[in-house]
């Protein structure tokens, strides 16, 4: 989502590396492009004058710390604004004891809201162990009920609706058949439209004086950029709600609304939606977003998402395989099986410090090319699995045949693997320096990724020369 901006970011700290000390002049033009990038990524141009002039204010002037560079206290600068910009952020939902907690669940139509409310209601379910109920209260679209009662059943958490009463009544049944069968919270899926009008923000301010939720959630796509942090100062002026739910944050959008909302209305973003799947959304974490949007990665998120992905039993004897230095083709097929469960492979790669930004650089580093390497491997006998050494020319002309590949493709991924068992048997011998013999391939020897600029021709042509030497 932020590629251009840390990108950009990346070329102005690259320009302060070695300066002695941090003046106006050689952080000036650094921060005109910062401020273009941040307007390229559809910031309020409000939240973009005020970052930059914190930013400059805190830079200019600034010792340079022995042993730290400038551009590592730029960093620093630059990273605890963005923090400040976006957090502090409280995701913990308070909890009702003398009744059913209600949260109200409010967006334009398109954002996602009830998907969102079918989201919310399975990570209650996970994190707070208890049983959530999901209100239709959007009764004059009928597809929006339906569609509530089919994610209500694929989370397994029931939905009242009644498509002749009205929006109140829905929500006042709800609340009574939480109160009577010992549910919730109760999530109120609200009515929606294209766009703003009276009508439908009259129909929500009456639901909330009815119902008073414990707390409104407000919907936006981050996808709308600009007009996602407008419909909510719409919201707040006519709702005044507790907190945003920001939707699509995994898609192409360029991120201003995730760093514009809160310094525009005053209220954090506290959940945020990843992907089409129910489980794709989690609490948000302003110090995770900044770590991303400086190339840092988010190596907490990525340990918690393999903690989701992978069973302790798994997990162990992997690790007793990988020390044994036994791991072969058949334990790879499975681990491709667990970064699926982890989500898409670029998302993955995203997570981890300095990759993230350099994605473009992975040509073919993506889930089409993993399902290559996973139909090449399961094209492969059981014993070829175990022992590649066994895969000669007319295997690999099978094995190429049976997947849709090509012999050099098959013959490639052999290398590969045979490289990294290498490097494996030296880690399990202790030797840490075996990690030098990956870095410098650095991200063109990843697995199946595709080499850019011609260094392995470059490499091939100096060892040729020196045989005709």
């Amino acid at each position: 989502m932020f590629e251009t901006l840390t990108n950009t970011l990346e070329g102005f700290f690259s320009k302060l590396r070695g300066r002695v000390r941090l003046t106006e002049e050689n952080i000036e033009d650094g921060l005109k492009e910062v401020r273009l990038a941040l307007l390229e990524a559809d910031v309020h141009y409000r939240v973009v004058k005020e970052f930059i002039q914190r930013v400059g204010e805190k830079a200019v002037g600034e010792e340079v710390v022995r042993g730290v560079n400038p551009a590592q206290q730029i960093v620093k600068i630059v990273h605890d604004e963005i923090e400040a910009l976006i957090g502090p952020v409280d995701t913990t939902i308070p909890m009702r004891q003398d009744g059913p907690t209600v949260l109200m669940v409010c967006g334009l139509q398109g954002s996602g809201k009830t998907t969102t409310c079918a989201k919310l209601a399975l990570y209650l379910q996970q994190n707070y162990s208890c049983s959530p109920l999901l209100a239709a209260t959007d009764v004059r679209r009928p597809a929006a009920i339906e569609q509530l009662e089919i994610l209500g059943r694929e989370v397994g958490v029931p939905v009242v609706s009644d498509r002749s009463a009205d929006a109140t009544m829905v929500a006042m049944k709800a609340r009574f058949e939480a109160s009577e069968k010992g549910l919730g919270p109760v999530i109120l899926d609200t009515a929606g439209r294209l766009h703003i009008d009276e009508e439908m923000m009259e129909e929500l301010r009456q639901l909330k004086a009815r119902t008073r939720p414990d707390q409104i959630y407000l919907v936006a796509d981050a996808m709308t950029g600009q007009d996602a942090v407008n419909s909510a100062l719409e919201f707040n002026r006519s709702l005044e709600f507790d907190g945003v739910i920001l939707t699509k944050l995994d898609g192409d959008a360029r991120g201003g609304a995730a760093l514009s909302v809160k310094a525009v209305t005053g209220k954090p973003i506290k959940f945020v939606g990843l992907g089409e799947k129910l489980d794709k959304f989690e609490p948000f974490y302003p110090e995770r977003m900044a770590d991303r949007i400086l190339g840092m990665g988010d190596v907490v998120g990525l340990v918690e998402m393999a903690q989701q992905a992978i069973e302790e039993e798994d997990a162990q004897r992997l690790e007793e395989k990988l020390r044994r230095a036994t791991f072969d083709l058949e334990d790879f097929r499975q681990q491709i099986g667990t970064l699926r469960k982890m989500g898409p492979i670029r998302d993955i790669l995203g997570h981890l410090p300095f990759i993230g930004s350099k994605l473009e650089q992975l040509e073919g580093v993506d889930d089409e090319q993993v399902d290559h390497i996973e139909a090449m491997i399961n094209s492969m006998t059981a014993a070829e699995r175990k022992s590649p050494e066994l895969i000669n020319a007319s295997r690999r002309q099978r094995i190429a045949h049976g997947s849709g590949s090509d012999p050099v493709m098959v013959n490639q991924l052999l290398k590969q693997f045979k490289q990294m068992k290498k490097v494996m048997r030296k880690l399990s011998r202790g030797n840490m320096d075996a990690l030098l013999d990956i870095a410098p391939a650095g991200l063109d020897q990843m697995p199946g990724a595709m080499p850019r600029g011609g260094s392995h021709r470059k490499r091939k042509s100096k060892k040729s020369r020196r045989r005709r030497r």
